[in-house]
């Protein structure tokens, strides 16, 4: 596939995602949730597990779809990530600090040997704080984070970059959650300083519960700052049995840049299934 189809594909995908993005906004802002007050939330948070899944942990296994499926250009995907509680609502503001890290590996398990092609390492810090209406009603929840990523190498293959990131979540209607994340940089031109180009400066993420706790879809953009640089990624998440809260089959497609750092310039459409565990970071938001 060449540069000018590839273009084509992706202002189509591009389009169609957000044309289906605003059609579930807009079916799910028709019912509204029922928010949680002050004191629940403060008490959810007092009764928190210290350490707890932060992002989703997955392992997924998958092929391309936009070349000849071959060994070489097969993988599997892993995150490993992880959330520390260092206070709890005990900072100014009724604020609480954290730790978080997160691992991502792709791992060319079906070459000869299988090496593992890329690890990338994200820890961070971070405060959060519950956003709450004038009914003590909570509406959001917002997080600074101060984060460092990188793949642990040196040389010319050392990719690194530091960030201060704010995120907002909150509930759109009953079934829809929208995930708002901006960061800014710093420390990061001497190994990858065109990185901005293709990971732009944030990304928006829309969650929805088809069946409620059984079929979920997400999709999230990045836009980069250059041309149509950036990424799409869409998942479909199945629960696999009844009696668990957080064990899914998910189906992944990821198209666009930047999905590891050593190979942040390529463009790549993968399309992956596997198994998650969900995060349940950000249950406080959803109805009692």
């Amino acid at each position: 596939m060449n540069f000018k189809d590839q273009l084509v594909n992706k202002q189509f995908y591009l389009t169609s995602t957000l044309i289906v993005f605003i059609i579930l906004c807009t079916s799910s802002i028709k019912t509204q949730a029922q928010s949680r007050s002050r004191e629940e939330i403060k008490d959810t948070i007092k009764s928190m597990p210290s350490f707890s899944i932060y992002q989703d942990n997955y392992f997924i296994s998958g092929v391309p779809t936009n070349k000849e499926i071959t060994k070489q250009n097969s993988d599997i995907k892993y995150q490993i990530s992880f959330k520390q509680m260092v206070t709890r609502a005990t900072l100014p503001f009724n604020s609480y600090l954290f730790l978080t890290y997160s691992q991502k590996a792709f791992w060319d398990v079906y070459k000869r040997s299988s090496p593992f092609a890329e690890v990338n390492f994200n820890p961070g810090v971070g405060v959060g704080k519950p956003v709450f209406n004038k009914n003590d009603k909570i509406v959001g929840l917002a997080e600074f984070k101060m984060e460092h990523e990188s793949n642990g190498r040196d040389s010319i293959a050392s990719r690194s970059w530091n960030r201060f990131t704010l995120t907002y979540s909150t509930m759109v209607g009953r079934h829809g959650m929208l995930i708002l994340r901006g960061w800014l940089p710093f420390a990061y031109k001497e190994s990858n300083a065109d990185i901005l180009d293709y990971v732009g400066l944030g990304e928006a993420k829309f969650e929805y519960h088809i069946v409620e706790d059984k079929l979920i879809t997400d999709i999230t953009i990045r836009k980069g700052l250059k041309d149509w640089r950036g990424a799409i990624s869409s998942r479909l998440l199945y629960k696999l049995f009844n009696n668990s809260s957080n064990q899914y089959l998910m189906l992944e497609w990821f198209a666009g840049h930047s999905e590891s750092l050593i190979d942040y310039r390529e463009y790549t459409s993968m399309i992956r299934l596997g198994y998650v565990i969900k995060s349940s970071d950000l249950n406080l938001l959803r109805d009692k």
